[in-house]
């Protein structure tokens, strides 16, 4: 047993099979591209990770009786969240040096190309899905369902609004539902997303597809808390990132709400009520066990 509760399970594969994905998709799209910014989608592409979105993909997509490969279509969701690390270390949001234990994209090619580049990610990511949708087999319609759930978690309504949503909140006291909101578009859409892609990829009834969501959003939501107690207790070194950046940012969080056990014993319901909606659609693998409980016990 593991300290998640549940029997470990080694996603090593996965991990690969994602890095391997991005790697094809990198020497596909960019081959013949040079400079800063090309250079920098490389950098941000390539890097060490712990590519949760991607296995996700995959673990939802073996869940609901899928038989292909689908690393690809988990790499696409991957350049999405390269994406916003890319922009969320830029300076005029969160200003960080370090992310994944090396020095941030706009500290090494410069502001402007990083800027460009995270821009450049996100149709890469829109193709690089309709590409992977496409030989799983999915037609016009699916391929369409498959980009319209990446782009929606990324854009205005999802990632991309809860960011400006986050940074508005920078100095104000927020209430539980306030915060809530801001992470579940966050950080919680695109863990979403994930799940719901694998079950598309699938071919998923809908009241699975539901269930899907249902679970991504709330292990997102887990995920996010879980961050919010790592900022405070453990070292940058094991973060690979600045830690104590919400406090000098004087940012809302969970512990500073909740206490440290109260966000804790938050985010532990979160991952049971996650469970238990899969369970009840014969849909809870132990893989998707492991992951949920992964969220809120991991150490960076």
């Amino acid at each position: 047993m593991s300290a998640t509760g549940v029997t470990p399970i080694d996603f090593a594969q996965d991990r690969v099979a994602v890095a391997r994905a991005l790697e094809d998709l990198v020497a596909r799209k960019l081959a013949d591209q040079a400079g800063p910014v090309a250079e920098a989608i490389r950098y941000a592409l390539q890097g060490e990770g712990k590519r949760l979105r991607g296995i996700l993909v995959m673990s939802a997509y073996r869940a609901a009786g899928g038989r292909g490969d689908p690393s690809a279509l988990g790499a696409a969701v991957e350049v999405v969240h390269a994406y916003s690390l890319v922009h969320d270390d830029l300076p005029c949001m969160d200003d960080d040096d370090m992310r994944r234990g090396r020095p941030t994209v706009h500290k090494v090619y410069g502001v402007a190309a990083a800027t460009a580049a995270g821009m450049a990610m996100v149709p890469l990511a829109a193709k690089a899905a309709d590409e992977a949708a496409a030989v799983l087999g999915l037609d016009a319609a699916g391929r369409g369902a498959v980009v319209r759930t990446l782009m929606r978690a990324s854009g205005a309504g999802g990632m991309i609004g809860g960011q400006l949503l986050d940074l508005e909140g920078e100095g104000l006291s927020l209430d539980l539902s306030q915060l809530e909101r801001i992470h579940r578009c966050k950080t919680g859409a695109l863990i979403e997303a994930a799940m719901r892609l694998g079950g598309l990829a699938a071919r998923a009834p809908t009241p699975m597809q539901e269930a899907f969501g249902r679970y991504g959003a709330a292990i997102g939501l887990a995920f996010q808390i879980a961050d919010d107690v790592l900022d405070i207790t453990a070292t940058t070194d094991q973060l690979g990132k600045t830690a104590g950046k919400d406090v000098a940012y004087r940012k809302s969080t969970y512990p500073a709400l909740l206490g440290i056990a109260g966000a804790k014993a938050r985010a532990e319901s979160l991952v049971r009520e996650a469970c238990a909606g899969l369970a009840e659609q014969g849909a809870l693998t132990p893989e998707l066990e492991f992951l949920a409980r992964f969220v809120v016990a991991r150490r960076s």
